[in-house]
């Protein structure tokens, strides 16, 4: 019996693929902008480190894996998950906090409709736009993931002690461009650094020298001040932009032609030949830099997302909704 040639092209299309959309949640959850946007107002006017912590809680969800809430997900005696990874222990706990309130709201408004992973989206772009940052849109339908490692984070998330080379691999191996690199470094423009990843810089740099040299040695001063109990205290950290370290703008890459990066990553962007004109750009023209960041972040969004049967929407954002190893 030969079938009809609509009915095979039916079954070459992916059953569980589905594309992301603007208005995903038009018809099912109506109110969903409207929430999100509460939500986070509230949480950032109570917590103005909010907007650091999401987008960075993003990124370290969107570079393993994909875009799909795996680190949301909380560790169990079966499993040991991204959130605890030695890189993620210092995620901040507002940005968890953030999706979980959110998540409770959505839940109230149109039950197991919105998944953890567009919350996250959504509240990162609510965000930045918040503190000066550019306005994109976020397009929506990721599923959440059914599986979250810890031994999945080692080598796909840049560190502090990385050369450029090798982070330039990590994001090169991911399908961005050296220049979408440097665009997404400008996250950071707002938040803080624990003492300890920046630490080598001012009090260890070489035998003859305790600082970095090339950086300016009254910031270089200040930092050992600031961080002068360190290793007792753990959570003692600096701003990344110490000159407008709550808002969204340029003068983090103005700050790294002043000799004020706070990351020894930071720093080598002004030095690599291959980064420093974009960071000349971007300290020169703010239009550019929200331009190509908005560009960079909304490619960042749709990294690895999952759709239709792939993934879930979890009743709850830090557990799967079946126990998954």
């Amino acid at each position: 019996m030969a079938f009809p040639l609509l009915f095979l092209l039916f079954l070459s299309i992916p059953f569980s693929e589905s594309k992301l959309t603007i208005d995903y949640y038009k018809n099912t959850c109506p109110d969903f902008e409207k929430i999100m946007r509460e939500t986070v107002t509230t949480k950032q006017i109570n917590s103005p480190t909010t907007a650091a912590g999401t987008l960075r809680v993003f990124f370290h969800d969107c570079m393993v894996d994909g875009c799909d809430a795996s680190v949301l997900i909380s560790s169990n005696s079966f499993n040991k998950a991204e959130r605890d990874a030695d890189i993620n222990l210092s995620l901040p706990g507002d940005a968890f906090d953030l999706v979980v309130r959110a998540k409770t709201s959505l839940e109230l408004a149109c039950p197991g409709i919105v998944s953890c992973s567009d919350i996250l989206a959504q509240a990162t772009r609510d965000l930045i736009t918040m503190v000066g940052g550019p306005f994109y849109k976020v397009r929506l339908g990721r599923k959440d993931s059914f599986v979250s490692k810890a031994s999945r984070v080692d080598g796909l998330v840049p560190t502090t002690n990385m050369s450029m080379n090798a982070v330039i691999d990590v994001f090169t191996s991911k399908g961005f461009t050296i220049k979408e690199y440097v665009a997404l470094a400008g996250a950071h423009t707002i938040g803080f650094s624990h003492c300890k990843e920046f630490s080598q810089r001012i009090f260890h740099y070489s035998k003859t020298s305790p600082s970095d040299p090339e950086i300016y040695p009254k910031f270089a001063e200040a930092l050992r001040k600031t961080c002068s109990n360190y290793v007792k205290d753990p959570g003692m950290s600096a701003f990344n932009d110490v000159m407008t370290p709550s808002k969204f703008d340029n003068m983090y890459y103005q700050n790294l032609q002043r000799g004020l990066g706070l990351l020894s990553t930071d720093h080598a962007l002004i030095k690599d030949p291959r980064t420093k004109p974009f960071v000349d750009l971007y300290a020169a023209n703010q239009t550019a830099f929200f331009q190509d960041f908005s560009h960079a972040i909304q490619k960042l969004s749709v990294y690895g997302v999952k759709t239709g049967r792939k993934g879930e929407v979890r009743r709850k954002c830090d557990a799967f909704n079946n126990f998954k190893a």
